[in-house]
């Protein structure tokens, strides 16, 4: 169940800015391949809540292992760092609409519908 009041969407990080996007956070932890910084229209870059250089590459976008890779995710977003930028991340849309991007041709199986998930319980 959503929670009441918190506006969470997922954009690829290369789609054009929308009004509506409010808070606009890339999620990944590498910065998209040929998108020009001063160009991107990104507020932050929260790469700590990123999923491990080690599970992104086991992962590799396949639709077939998304279960398995949330179950993985949510494990490492437990540790430390990954637990404070979440909590970064909650803080944020509180405030606000937040629109968290990526890189990925897949947003739907990404990191960030992820995060957008476990933000909007």
């Amino acid at each position: 169940m959503a929670k009441k009041g918190l506006s969470i969407q997922v954009r690829r990080a290369y789609d054009a800015p929308e009004p509506g996007d409010g808070t606009r956070v890339l999620v990944d932890r590498l910065w998209p391949r040929g998108l020009a910084k001063a160009k991107a229209d990104i507020d932050e870059w929260c790469k700590e809540v990123a999923p491990s250089t080690e599970l992104r590459k086991w992962y590799h976008h396949d639709p077939a292992r998304f279960k398995e890779f949330t179950r993985r995710y949510h494990a490492e977003l437990r540790q430390a760092v990954r637990s404070d930028a979440l909590a970064h991340l909650r803080d944020l849309a509180k405030s606000g609409t937040l629109t968290l991007l990526t890189a990925t041709k897949q947003p739907e199986i990404s990191e960030a519908e992820v995060l957008a998930e476990l933000l909007r319980r």
